[in-house]
């Protein structure tokens, strides 16, 4: 950025509680460049109102189509607010309540105690509260995950292991919030995307989205998800497993996405003189409230004292301001929703490339100019911390990579025939342990696009190396009790929560 227009920024930051048209722009292109992201639609929200909506870039780059306000993106996590709106508008006809039990709808439903599955509420699912890990289970529907059906995810929650007590901690999680769209049909008799179309996205006039992708109406303005892959940008298979939809199904526009933020801002009120309502201000202020704690980070600029979760929403203090927001990522497309409800003001950024670092410098820069915050560079500085967090993984994920190396011009022998055969993991199904041509070949039985070659690390642990190489998400196989036991760990830390591999304990069949 030039130093004069440095210096104006900085004026008009400090200057005014508003952020101009222009300011965005630069603050978008500018991240388009330093992340690597093709593409970008932002829209804010104030006092009622779209005060901007835009695209940036390009849909994909192979068409290289523009972006605008109207381009769909798949938002996402930020699909979990609709599914909590849907059971606060249920609550409020009276069909249920947060509190009632699972079982009482899904008899079928079972976690990994007696106890816990006859306590487990529906605010239990919604909350991560569980239990359970980080995006336990998460490989049934991810990066894959076409062979299990929500009944099935629901039939092996039971297998899933807890790291901590009953509502003791938070822990993000994807499966239970299928099992709420799962609550959802069986009260109101519509699936979870029928409901989501006919009670939410048609009142609101959110004309163009749909709950999943293989709803959508019109897919002539839609990105392609892009992912950096082995140096280069690269155009993806879209993810369109509907199994998922509860959790992170729908496609939107920031155009959309607006009308669902000013709903919000009005407590449920929309309509040109609000005069209709999607659920009662009460319900609106349960979503609203803190159910999980979330340890906060007091610094600056914004002096966090509090975080948690609420009903699909992400709360804390920024700067003195209540803070609501929710992120959302799928392979090669990351989303934020930001709302600040005092200064009633929305934020929606969408992206083709899945760099979160990417969204937060835009939403924090339009952010601060209304909390009136000395500007940041934010592309600067978060560009320089996700250079400095990809160089730290890549050092570990190079050692590794290197010893595999050393072994081969070492010529090890490995003697494969003690390794292959099938492995079974209680709710991941089967792995096919194989040798072909003095090579050795990891496949699974019901998420297929998990398939790659193994390679002999050290001891009686290997590295497989997926065939797709956009999932960056190598792993180690550890084998123990003579080989009839499996554990997996990912080998880099950058790799996505939901490679939930740890989760994994596969014994010899």
């Amino acid at each position: 950025m030039k130093k004069t227009l440095l210096i104006a920024l900085l004026t008009s930051f400090t200057a005014f509680s508003q952020i101009t048209e222009k300011q965005i722009d630069e603050v978008a292109e500018n991240t388009l460049k330093a992340f690597n992201v093709p593409g970008v639609a932002v829209a804010v929200v104030k006092d009622g109102k779209i005060i901007h909506s835009k695209g940036y870039g390009v849909k994909s780059i192979l068409k290289k189509d523009k972006v605008d306000g109207n381009t769909l993106f798949g938002v996402a996590s930020n699909s979990k607010a609709f599914t909590t709106a849907a059971i606060a508008m249920l609550v409020d006809e009276g069909k249920m309540n947060w509190d009632d039990k699972v079982s009482k709808y899904l008899p079928n439903f079972k976690m990994y105690t007696d106890y816990v599955t006859n306590e487990f509420t529906v605010r239990d699912l919604v909350t991560h509260r569980s239990g359970l890990g980080l995006g336990a289970g998460d490989l049934m529907i991810w990066p894959d995950g076409g062979n299990f059906k929500p009944k099935d995810i629901i039939e092996n929650l039971q297998y899933l292991k807890p790291v901590s007590s009953f509502r003791t901690k938070y822990d993000y999680d994807n499966l239970l919030y299928i099992v709420a769209g799962e609550v959802i049909e069986k009260v109101s008799g519509l699936s979870w995307c029928d409901f989501i179309e006919t009670k939410i996205m048609k009142p609101l006039e959110m004309n163009t989205s749909a709950g999943s992708f293989v709803r959508l109406k019109d897919t002539t303005n839609i990105v392609d998800p892009h992912v950096p892959t082995d140096g280069k940008l690269k155009v993806i298979s879209r993810y369109k497993n509907q199994s998922f939809d509860a959790a992170a199904g729908i496609y939107s526009s920031v155009n959309d996405m607006s009308k669902w933020m000013i709903m919000q801002l009005q407590q449920g009120k929309y309509g040109s003189e609000k005069q209709f309502r999607l659920f009662s201000e009460a319900q609106h202020n349960e979503m609203w409230q803190l159910q999980t704690i979330i340890p906060a980070k007091t610094r600056e600029p914004y002096f966090t004292h509090f975080s948690g979760y609420g009903l699909g929403w992400f709360l804390s203090d920024v700067k003195g301001y209540k803070q609501v927001t929710h992120t959302g990522g799928l392979e090669g497309i990351v989303t934020q929703v930001t709302l600040l409800p005092e200064l009633n003001l929305g934020i929606v950024v969408l992206t083709n490339q899945q760099s979160g670092a990417a969204f937060n410098a835009i939403t924090n820069t339009i952010k601060d100019a209304f909390l009136k915050i000395e500007y940041k560079d934010y592309v600067t500085m978060y560009s320089q911390r996700e250079k400095d967090n990809v160089a730290k993984a890549d050092k570990v994920t190079t050692e590794v990579w290197a010893k595999i190396e050393e072994n081969k011009k070492n010529k090890v022998k490995i003697e494969a025939k003690n390794f292959t055969g099938t492995y079974k993991d209680n709710w991941f199904g089967n792995i096919i342990i194989s040798e072909k041509k003095g090579k050795m070949y990891f496949n699974s039985e019901r998420s297929p696009q998990l398939a790659g070659e193994i390679f002999f690390y050290k001891d009686n642990t290997f590295a497989v190396k997926w065939f797709n190489r956009s999932f960056n998400a190598d792993a180690l196989i550890t084998f123990s009790d003579n080989n009839r036991n499996i554990k997996m760990a990912a080998i880099s830390e950058l790799t996505d929560f939901s490679y939930d591999f740890q989760d994994l304990d596969f014994t010899k069949q």
